[in-house]
């Protein structure tokens, strides 16, 4: 099994075990890294879902639907039982009224009182604003990924098809500041009769390698084919780049459990309709196909 492509990630974890920094971070875990990582999977031949441990893959589905209706607000992520957000403003909560009520109480408030939630459940001009609604200094909205697609239909040799989430002016405004911050597209050329194939690099600049990464691979993924199903190209590469890339102190025994598995065969996505847009895609519009992973190993969010 040594060629399988989710050997590259084991290793990474190996090595950050062994090789690892060891560092006091601004969440006061700590963490092992190393900078300047790279993995590469080929689509093509299966989705980046991990199989060394279980990746809940429906909530990020549905995360990456979230980002791309440009909402900030945590609101419809925990009505629909995804409570990856709910840590950064459960926090300012607690901190800035001096409650300490439960994430149960806290999830339940979010949704039944909007009024809280508006108050409470917004994150800040996170990713889906700098995606969907970047804002120039002329007051002018960007939407970065409508701009994509037309450009890649209109011109797919452009070096410039690219977003970012890393707006400098409104950093201070997020939650958390984008950690997978920057994604390039590349079309091949069509070779054979096949239809040309469509790439991504993403470039994360902080990289949880045990809990982040595994969803940050299957978002990216999974938004390569929905770009792709959209401008009528097949899928090509997902080269991911880590920046400074963590291990935090409190899941090592966790990696070193999941280093002992033997990956399986990774899982085909399936997108059951094309919507008329990048804008129509549902929760119910995928599928994950032969998904057998190991049992799940599971560790806390470092705030």
């Amino acid at each position: 099994m040594s060629s399988h492509p989710e050997m590259q990630y084991l290793d990474l974890l190996r090595r950050l075990l062994e090789e690892g920094d060891c560092r006091m971070d601004r969440t006061g875990v700590g963490t092992r890294s190393l900078f300047g990582e790279v993995l590469r999977f080929d689509l093509a031949q299966g989705l980046p879902l991990l199989t060394t441990k279980q990746v809940f893959w429906k909530p990020a589905v549905k995360e990456m639907l979230w980002f791309l209706t440009g909402d900030t607000n945590i609101r419809p992520l925990v009505a629909q039982n995804v409570k990856i957000w709910t840590d950064w403003p459960l926090a300012k909560y607690r901190r800035e009224t001096g409650e300490e009520i439960s994430q149960t109480d806290f999830e339940k408030r979010i949704v039944e009182d909007e009024a809280f939630a508006k108050e409470w459940g917004d994150l800040g001009p996170v990713y889906g604003k700098q995606w969907r609604r970047w804002q120039g200094p002329d007051g002018r909205e960007h939407d970065q990924i409508k701009t994509l697609i037309r450009d890649i239909r209109a011109n797919p040799a452009s070096r410039r098809l690219l977003f970012t989430g890393w707006n400098v002016a409104e950093l201070e405004g997020m939650a958390l500041p984008p950690c997978h911050m920057t994604y390039q597209f590349h079309v091949s050329s069509a070779q054979n009769g096949a239809r040309p194939r469509l790439s991504c690099a993403l470039y994360q600049r902080s990289a949880d390698i045990f809990l982040g990464v595994p969803f940050n691979l299957f978002e990216a993924a999974l938004l390569t084919h929905m770009i792709a199903q959209q401008c009528d190209l097949s899928v090509g590469n997902l080269v991911w780049f880590g920046g400074d890339v963590h291990l935090y102190s409190n899941a090592e025994d966790q990696a070193r459990e999941q280093m002992r598995r033997e990956p399986r065969p990774f899982p085909q996505l399936k997108i059951l309709r094309r919507p008329d847009s990048i804008d129509g895609y549902a929760f119910e519009d995928f599928a994950v196909e032969g998904y057998d992973p190991h049992p799940p190993l599971r560790a806390a969010v470092a705030v």
